[in-house]
């Protein structure tokens, strides 16, 4: 089976959000195709199950900016008070994550 090719998907956007998912140290949390740390959610496939291109993006933002949600016993997500470019950054390196060939991980929709 030919391998697919990804490299035009490679924007300046998505290296962008690569270095700040390195620069925030998410994986320190979140795992991304199985790499990383448990603490929070798996993320390979967040874009897809979050609303992909129809929705991906509004729920992304808002979830970021509505960072930390102070509930009670819950883990809490820091807000890293990234700008609206930084965001749109981040999930079109998410979204990139998403479509690359992971022999299908994660395991179950919510990773």
């Amino acid at each position: 089976m030919p391998q697919r090719d990804h490299r035009e998907n490679l924007t300046e956007s998505v290296e962008r959000g690569k270095m700040l998912w390195e620069v925030n140290n998410c994986v320190g949390c979140h795992s991304l195709i199985g790499e990383g740390a448990y603490f929070a959610p798996e993320l390979g496939n967040v874009y897809v199950r979050r609303g992909g291109e129809a929705g991906f993006k509004a729920f992304f933002s808002g979830w970021m900016k509505a960072q930390p949600l102070n509930i009670p016993g819950r883990r809490q997500m820091p807000n890293f008070h990234l700008t609206d470019q930084e965001i749109d950054d981040l999930a079109e390196f998410l979204k990139f994550t998403a479509q690359m060939d992971v022999n299908d991980w994660p395991p179950n929709d919510e990773g």
